[in-house]
């Protein structure tokens, strides 16, 4: 019994991962149709709604100092991580998008050296040097790629790996000072809140940007938002009870799933090229990730 409660937090991680990823297929086409920032805002409304029963339901009061520093830096952090993800993937092959995003774990670690003190071992360095070579490899093959190349797709996407590798520390500690319910409900409701005001902005530079949705496009705004919601406790509820180093390495099964969907939906091929770059990326962040059992994580000690 012990057994099967120890890998229920990585059962409750696998499946936020496969969420998040039908998430990502059903923003991928709005983004393209509606654009990044106002499909962002459209699926932020939406999920604001959907969390909020769950939240009251848990008749918690105000977040303490501690959790809502926490909530208004990740919301904002989500905020601008989400919409230069959904920029990105909207130009890019879903695979080929997820495996570049694949070397936030790396940036973590050199976050991590930063913000928390931590020393980077050899290993850890030979294996960032692995990853940046998958990443190097997926680059060259945009470049020499036919038709449009979509750079800008590229550098948004890996401007947002950036941001998530700090999101993964904020994350954990976040997940240390809240309920799975305050997390969705606050992450859905602040990083909604950034973005509206960000909408002078958006206009200023779009006066054309469209702001109503067409009839056919309210209940994929709904599915993304409610897929997000479930993903966002499941990974929460994850994080809580298990350290983040151990659930890390599930993040990248998220691969599979955007092959699968990105064939399934957007006739999209999975090229050689991509699977070797997301090997290589992969093998870099589970060695660099790896601890002898005496070392402490370096995420945990966020906590």
């Amino acid at each position: 019994m012990h057994g099967r409660l120890h890998l229920l937090p990585f059962a409750a991680a696998a499946m936020g991962i496969a969420l998040f990823a039908g998430m990502d297929a059903a923003m991928k086409g709005l983004s393209a149709a509606l654009g990044a920032y106002v499909a962002m805002l459209w699926r932020q409304a939406f999920a604001v709604g959907f969390s909020a029963p769950f939240y009251l339901a848990t008749r918690q009061g105000w977040p303490g100092r501690s959790a809502l520093r926490f909530h208004l830096m990740r919301g904002a952090v989500s905020a601008v991580m989400a919409v230069t993800w959904f920029y990105g993937l909207a130009r890019l092959p879903m695979a080929e998008a997820i495996a570049l995003s694949f070397v936030a774990p790396l940036i973590a670690l050199y976050l991590a050296a930063v913000m928390l003190g931590e020393t980077i071992s050899r290993r850890s360095i030979g294996a960032s040097l692995l990853g940046l070579a998958g990443m190097i490899l997926l680059v060259a093959a945009r470049l020499g790629a036919p038709g449009e190349r979509h750079l800008d797709g590229v550098l948004a996407i890996l401007f947002s790996a950036g941001l998530y590798a700090w999101n993964i520390i904020l994350m954990r500690q976040q997940s240390q000072v809240a309920g799975p319910a305050e997390v969705t409900f606050f992450q859905s409701l602040i990083s909604g809140s950034w973005l509206l005001l960000g909408l002078p902005a958006a206009l200023l530079v779009s006066p054309s940007l469209g702001l109503v949705p067409s009839p056919t496009q309210w209940p994929l705004l709904a599915l993304s938002a409610g897929l997000t919601i479930a993903s966002l406790a499941l990974l929460s509820w994850a994080y809580r009870r298990a350290e983040a180093q151990a659930l890390v390495p599930i993040e990248y099964s998220a691969f599979v799933w955007a092959a699968l969907l990105g064939a399934v939906f957007y006739a999209e091929r999975l090229s050689l090229s991509t699977v070797a770059g997301a090997l290589l990326i992969v093998t870099g962040c589970l060695l660099a990730s790896w601890r002898p059992r005496h070392v402490s994580p370096v995420v945990e000690s966020a906590a």
